[in-house]
């Protein structure tokens, strides 16, 4: 997110017109976006191409959150600036533009942009690679990192931390699939969640449109079992103050953040943040029974425990000024 926002600043100093730059906290709606971009081969069934289009988007920046299933074949060149390791998402990016093209639409893009001619249906992409130092470092790190897992799994270290109590297992897993180019957990919940706004037309706006804050419950899948999930927006320094001191409150918003998922046992008072851990115990269907059992007074007091803890974690170790705060998104009771 920070990258594309650095590359939109840098392009529009450049001088290059027509540029956006689209992440998973903008606000506007991706479909406007898309048409924005890809107006001739997003066109609604009645109407115009550019009906409903503000303007067209000459250049856009995307993180991976229009990586797949979308039709992007208006244009012809990719740039591939951040090199994901993963060569099946690195396909996805690439087979987003490199579509089949429709004769009668191609015949359209010509006519309103003639200087185009000449490159139509001719696809072409450049990938930023890293030095060969940095190769060289990160194919060590990884050959050390499955190493480490090894030894961790094999010892059962408690709580599946590492060597050392700041060693990050899930992070260092996630660094090993992406380099040997197996999808991660997070990958996988991003595909999960790509193919139901494709199976449900519609999903994605009635998403946008529900209420800021959301609270439901359901039967946690192992009787006797009690826990709330939560998801919280944390506000992070808008991208321009990173390199300063940040001191100024109003400067942290959540659109430079990031969503945090958060798991807390009722009998335990134990706290788990991985979403790997989290996903399969919340996952629900469209009739899955609503289940709220735990007093509101209950419900309170855990939410407040989660509130200091996200201020004792999070906030402390991003040295968070005076008045920034975590905002409760969403919250599930499974009992």
């Amino acid at each position: 997110m920070a990258t594309t926002r650095y590359l939109k600043s840098q392009l529009a100093e450049a001088g290059i017109k027509g540029v956006d730059e689209v992440d998973s906290a903008s606000k506007r709606s991706r479909s406007e976006i898309i048409r924005s971009f890809a107006p001739y081969y997003n066109r609604p069934p009645e109407g115009g191409v550019l009906d409903g289009v503000d303007k067209e988007i000459r250049v856009l920046i995307s993180t991976d959150v229009l990586s797949e299933g979308l039709n992007l074949q208006d244009a012809t060149r990719l740039v591939n600036y951040d090199l994901h390791w993963n060569p099946v998402r690195l396909m996805q990016r690439i087979g987003r533009v490199d579509r089949r093209l429709n004769p009668e639409i191609e015949r359209l893009i010509v006519a309103d942009h003639p200087e185009q001619k000449n490159i139509r249906g001719t696809i072409a992409y450049w990938n930023f690679l890293p030095p060969d130092e940095l190769d060289k470092l990160l194919k060590l790190y990884a050959k050390v990192s499955r190493k480490t897992l090894r030894i961790s799994k094999v010892f059962g270290i408690e709580g599946k931390k590492l060597l050392r109590p700041e060693d990050d297992f899930e992070a260092l897993k996630d660094f090993t699939d992406a380099y040997e180019g197996t999808t991660t957990a997070d990958e996988d919940m991003h595909l999960e969640y790509q193919r139901l706004l494709q199976e449900n037309p519609g999903l994605e706006e009635r998403l946008a449109n529900l209420p800021r804050r959301v609270f439901s419950g359901k039967e946690h899948p192992t009787a006797g079992s009690r826990a709330v999930f939560f998801c919280y927006a944390l506000p992070a320094p808008a991208i321009e103050d990173r390199d300063g001191d940040a001191v100024d409150a109003d400067n942290w918003t959540e659109d430079a953040g990031f969503a945090k998922w958060y798991l807390y046992h009722l009998d335990s008072g134990k706290i788990l943040d991985q979403p790997s851990q989290i996903i399969d115990l919340i996952r629900s269907k469209p009739d899955t029974p609503r289940h709220c059992i735990v007093e509101r007074g209950t419900l309170s007091e855990i939410r407040a425990k989660m509130d200091r803890h996200i201020k004792n974690t999070y906030l402390r170790q991003v040295q968070a000024p005076a008045g920034v705060r975590p905002r409760l998104k969403t919250w599930m009771e499974l009992s």
